[in-house]
């Protein structure tokens, strides 16, 4: 059963290009690094969101089955504003790949391709919120 996203990985050719715009768009370090044995960086990993979701940079020379395109699930992160979230990306040299659009009351998606081939897709999501804030509520209850 599945129980929850552990590590989502996105691949790059220069990992520490990547690190540095994933960086500036989230506004935080990676928290952990590895090298390849030339010395190069090979991954690098963010914690983020509510829950600490790992998001891993990988060097494309890993990726299992090249695409040559933007390719893999598209994940869902989500955000408070979905029209601000997207301008930034924009804004840091990412693609719109599917304009807002409403997926039903409470639930707008988007999704860019980031400028090393990746599809990142952005979300407001009520459930995600109630999921949160209930608990935030047994936390603190």
């Amino acid at each position: 059963m599945l129980r929850g996203m552990a590590t989502v990985v996105f691949y790059a050719d220069d990992v520490a290009e990547a690190r540095a715009w994933y960086t500036e768009f989230l506004g935080i370090e990676a928290y952990f690094e590895r090298r390849t044995p030339e010395g190069d960086l090979g991954y690098a990993e963010f914690r983020i969101g509510d829950f600490e979701a790992e998001f891993g940079l990988v060097q494309r020379q890993f990726e299992v089955t090249p695409s040559g395109g933007p390719g893999g699930a598209i994940l869902f992160w989500a955000v408070d504003d979905l029209d601000a979230a997207l301008a930034r990306l924009v804004e840091l040299g990412a693609k719109v790949y599917d304009e807002p659009r409403s997926r039903g009351e409470g639930f707008m998606t988007a999704s860019v391709v980031d400028p090393f081939g990746n599809i990142l897709g952005i979300m407001t999501n009520v459930h995600y919120r109630s999921i949160v804030d209930q608990n935030r509520d047994k936390r603190l209850g």
